[in-house]
């Protein structure tokens, strides 16, 4: 059953994702406020479908620490493609995710990202990556919208910790806007790179606020990890019992 699951949503992502990439093409002359409410049908789809294909239900905790106005800089657990489809649909702003300028090329959905304005970077240009982000991120804060970062860069196995990087940090010390840390267990059912997704249920947990006032860009990116990291402990406590 998880072989035919998993086949019928890859199916029905490839099915919807073409026609929706094209109408992003032929809506493009539109402002960016309707271009991205437009295009957030497809997330919508594709979360829909795992829920209802996959069984992939989902839960929210900490949701009260999220302002009710005002920016927010997130920086989450990163273990699948789940959670940024969670955030596009979920998140009460519009948001933006910074990401490598190279998914711009991939067929149909680089088309649609591309057009969204959104953080793309050069990640071989080194530091001047994360000035990128700086400058850009703080452009996009100014919009409204708040940025979503990975810090660990890429996607991590569960009971896995990757190397935080600093580029939410630089940019919350930069700007002055909170930071709300992120855990989930996504990768349960989602993991990296794998055909094969389980049914199950997916817990986020928004943590308090992080004010950067008296920190510095590597104190904030410490306490960011050691708040996710502390809490994929409690979310999951089986995948580090033997540490």
């Amino acid at each position: 059953m998880t072989h035919l699951r998993s086949a019928l949503y890859m199916a029905y992502l490839v099915v919807t994702v073409i026609p929706y990439a094209l109408c992003c093409v032929l809506w493009a002359p539109l402002p960016l406020s309707w271009r991205y409410r437009l295009t957030l049908g497809w997330p919508r789809m594709a979360l829909w479908g795992a829920r209802w294909i996959l069984g992939m239900r989902y839960q929210a905790q900490g949701w009260e620490h999220l302002p009710a106005s005002g920016p927010a800089i997130i920086l989450s657990k990163h273990q699948s493609a789940w959670e940024t489809l969670y955030f596009a649909v979920k998140l009460p702003r519009d948001v933006v995710f910074v990401y490598k300028k190279e998914l711009h090329r991939v067929p149909f959905f680089g088309w649609g990202l591309a057009l969204l304005s959104m953080i793309p970077i050069d990640r071989t240009k080194g530091k001047e990556s994360f000035d990128q982000v700086v400058k850009i991120g703080s452009q996009r804060l100014d919009e409204g919208r708040w940025p979503v970062l990975f810090p660990e860069g890429t996607r991590v196995a569960p009971g896995k910790i990757g190397r935080y990087k600093q580029g939410g940090a630089l940019l919350a010390c930069h700007t002055g806007v909170p930071v709300i840390p992120v855990a989930h267990n996504a990768g349960e059912c989602w993991p990296r790179n794998a055909f094969l997704k389980t049914p199950g249920l997916v817990t986020v947990s928004f943590g308090p606020a992080i004010d950067p006032a008296g920190h510095t860009p590597t104190s904030l990116n410490d306490a960011v990890r050691d708040w996710i990291e502390a809490e994929m402990r409690r979310l999951n406590p089986e995948r580090y019992a033997n540490r």
